[in-house]
């Protein structure tokens, strides 16, 4: 067996950037749609105002479990890989700047297939820590000339605005309500930790797209129910976990009829982007395994290909202590 390795967040960032993240995201949901990936659906255990988290899947010749606990205090996600075929552990890798790649990249697919390819106007709202990511990948695939921005404090917005100008260049307007920033938009984001709705249709444009992507547990939702009325096109990361854990999309759905929500493996293998028919587009990401195996998998190949990574010796088996080490010598002695 070989030797697994550790990559380190400055690892991560020095082998793969956004754009080729979503190139790697778009190929796993391809092996995804032809059965040659799994996903384990999302679990999630609410504690007060923090969660544990943990999601995984089986891409090509790995498998792996991303697992991390949101506090208010922070976080420490970690991806770990194992050999599909005989177990060893391939590779442990930190995974803030993994997280963002891939939350940020898998929107990015999504706006590709499912946006307008005209789309010039772009409003975000949210200004946290997966904001910035959000922006690259949309401006990955669309050639955006204004980014309009908008969240409840005024200098988180121009904060915020000043990073997007800095990482890209573009024109940024800083808004003062979410109407103002998704008027006219051709694509809309959410990126929130909202616990009601703030969005509804009338603040879409006719033919825009969302992308639905801050609202991962049951006690968050960021848009109104009357969103799915227009939607002509919906898709989602993974819908089981959907099923589980949206609050808009449970709360739409239920225990009805789910075939207008489809994978978005299913719209890639299909083929199906937008036509012109088409009104409002949906796509809702929860945070899915495959997409962390899909980077994860990219990862280990450049960084074996490239010698990069801290390697150490695969865990050894140990027989584990059945009895306290005084129990013998106790048990000896009465019996002498």
């Amino acid at each position: 067996m070989n030797p697994p390795i550790w990559l380190t967040e400055q690892d991560v960032v020095e082998l793969i950037d956004l754009r080729e993240a979503i190139g790697a995201l778009e190929a796993a949901l391809r092996q995804e749609a032809a059965g040659a990936a799994a996903n384990m659906t999302k679990t999630l255990l609410q504690y007060g105002k923090a969660n544990l988290h943990a999601i995984g899947g089986k891409l090509g010749n790995l498998v792996g479990t991303k697992s991390w606990v949101h506090t208010e205090g922070g976080t420490c996600p970690l991806l770990l890989l194992w050999d599909a075929a005989d177990g060893s552990l391939v590779a442990v890798i930190e995974a803030f700047a993994l997280g963002n790649l891939r939350t940020g990249g898998i929107s990015g697919v999504a706006t590709n297939w499912m946006a307008a390819p005209e789309a010039r106007s772009f409003a975000i709202v949210g200004t946290g820590k997966q904001s910035l990511s959000q922006v690259g990948a949309v401006l990955a695939v669309r050639p955006i000339e204004e980014l309009r921005v908008f969240s409840p404090r005024p200098e988180s917005r121009a904060a915020f605005a000043a990073k997007v100008r800095e990482e890209f260049g573009i024109k940024v307007v800083d808004c003062s309500s979410v109407q103002a920033a998704c008027d006219g938009a051709a694509i809309v984001t959410l990126v929130t930790r909202a616990a009601a709705p703030f969005l509804s249709a009338s603040h879409l444009a006719r033919g825009s797209h969302l992308n639905a992507v801050g609202a991962i547990a049951p006690d968050r939702e960021e848009f109104a129910q009357d969103v799915f009325a227009r939607a002509t096109l919906i898709a989602v990361d993974n819908l089981p976990g959907v099923q589980n854990l949206s609050r808009e999309f449970i709360t739409r759905y239920g225990k009805g009829d789910w075939s207008a929500v489809k994978p978005l493996s299913q719209l890639i293998a299909a083929g199906r982007k937008r036509a012109a028919g088409d009104d409002l587009s949906l796509f809702k990401a929860m945070g899915m395994g495959i997409s962390d195996l899909a980077l994860g998998t990219e990862l280990v190949r450049r960084a074996k290909d490239r010698g990069v990574g801290r390697a150490f010796a695969q865990p050894k088996k140990a027989k584990p202590r059945l009895a306290s080490r005084g129990d013998a010598h106790e048990r000896i002695s009465k019996t002498v």
